[in-house]
């Protein structure tokens, strides 16, 4: 996820997240967020508006991905998702689990 802003101090900010995987479709969520703050109070309320931004973002994106994997498992219980299969018979779900949101890097 990032905030971009406009060059202007008068147009809105932008919070976008995307994602994309080669097995499954990319989306991209963005919102935007109200002008950029000039006082303190201005900048509390933004900050505020921010950090509730971020959240219901994080909470779409979460939706998303779970909808991908609970996909994922399925194509996977079928035989036919040669990515989650690759050649090392089926996923670790406990592993796939405890590792949820995080990057991992495979040892090999």
């Amino acid at each position: 996820m990032s905030t971009q802003s406009p060059p202007s101090s008068e147009s809105a900010a932008l919070l976008c997240a995307t994602y994309s995987s080669p097995s499954n479709a990319s989306f991209t969520h963005t919102m935007s967020l109200s002008t950029l703050p000039r006082t303190t109070a201005q900048k509390k309320t933004y900050l505020a508006a921010l950090r509730q931004a971020t959240a219901q973002m994080q909470e779409v994106v979460n939706k998303e991905l779970t909808a991908r994997m609970e996909e994922d498992n399925k194509k996977a219980a079928e035989g036919k998702d040669s990515v989650v299969n690759c050649g090392k018979g089926q996923v670790d779900e406990k592993m796939e689990e405890e590792n949820y949101g995080e990057e991992v890097v495979e040892e090999g």
